[in-house]
């Protein structure tokens, strides 16, 4: 049984949380995504994520990881911000970081929509996911027609860009599933091209191991490799530059969620302010923020790296 009935209902109380867009996508087996995701894993392109090899077939199949499943929903959450960074010399952080960290924010959300659509709907079975488990969160966007998976790698929407969170609802309700969109990367290579660390150097696919976001973050060895000295471009956590730089992007719009506003203190720290930062201080500022993945001697680190960098 069909429940598109429900669909613009959905929609609504999805936009109601801030959401600013949702797309439908039928639960099946990925087919396309097994090769590509098999050859990634053994490039090692996973770095020392080890966990992006675990759980493959949930990873590829919903209804093995959410027994039930029919329908994903997915939902774009904009966190584009209004300011950025007073000083130019200030070690940089990606845009995503700037407020509250987005797992509760959007988890927030999404049991909240889940609340209502029972309220309406009845005891449907749904299970919400915000980058937190094997779930191919760009894959399913792009198949619910979100937007197309860039040269970045990034899902690139084409009224909003880049800078949005994606989550996802898994429903046990039969929708009709929303088809792709076409991919309007055309003939442009810009975000190959900025990359400093060469981690874009085959279209389409990204070597986390080169990738700034990945030693700034995930990476946790007590120094980062020389072969990246002098190539960070003074990111200290998270890299925008592939981003920044997508001509998709000039139709982003800044945010109205109040949670991804940044701590009043955050926008004008200064080179020096990031130099003599002290523990205290970083845990008053980041304590619920993205940041404090890299907790504060991951930060130290980063900040001494770039130091030796100019």
């Amino acid at each position: 049984m069909k429940h598109d009935a429900y669909r613009a209902l959905i929609i609504e109380k999805a936009k109601g949380l801030g959401f600013f867009h949702v797309g439908f996508s039928s639960a099946n087996f990925l087919n396309e995504e097994a090769p590509r995701l098999e050859q990634w894993l053994s490039d090692n392109y996973n770095g020392k994520m080890a966990y992006m090899a675990n759980h493959f077939d949930k990873r590829l199949d919903p209804r093995k990881l959410e027994p039930g499943t029919k329908t994903i929903i997915s939902l774009l959450l904009n966190y584009f911000p209004n300011k950025t960074q007073e000083d130019p010399n200030a070690p940089l952080i990606a845009k995503y970081a700037y407020g509250k960290d987005y797992h509760f924010v959007i988890k927030e959300k999404l049991n909240s929509l889940l609340t209502e659509l029972r309220e309406h709907i009845g005891n449907i079975q749904g299970r919400a996911f915000v980058d937190s488990a094997p779930v191919m969160d760009k894959v399913w966007a792009k198949k619910s027609g979100l937007g197309w998976i860039g040269k970045n790698t990034n899902l690139i929407q084409p009224q909003n860009g880049s800078f949005f969170f994606i989550a996802e609802l898994f429903v046990d309700l039969e929708i009709s599933p929303d088809g792709p969109i076409k991919d309007y990367c055309g003939t442009c290579t810009r975000c190959i091209d900025a990359c400093p660390t060469d981690a874009l150097s085959t279209p389409y696919v990204i070597d986390s191991r080169k990738c700034i976001s990945y030693l700034t973050i995930e990476l946790k060895d007590a120094d980062l490799p020389s072969a990246f000295k002098g190539k960070m471009e003074n990111w200290a956590f998270g890299c925008d530059i592939c981003q920044d730089i997508c001509p998709w992007n000039r139709f982003s719009k800044a945010h109205e969620e109040k949670a991804f506003e940044p701590h009043p203190e955050f926008l004008n720290l200064s080179a020096q302010d990031w130099e003599q930062l002290t523990e205290d201080t970083f845990n008053g500022l980041f304590g619920k923020s993205p940041l404090k993945r890299t907790k504060f001697n991951g930060m130290k680190r980063n900040i001494q790296f770039l130091k030796k960098d100019h």
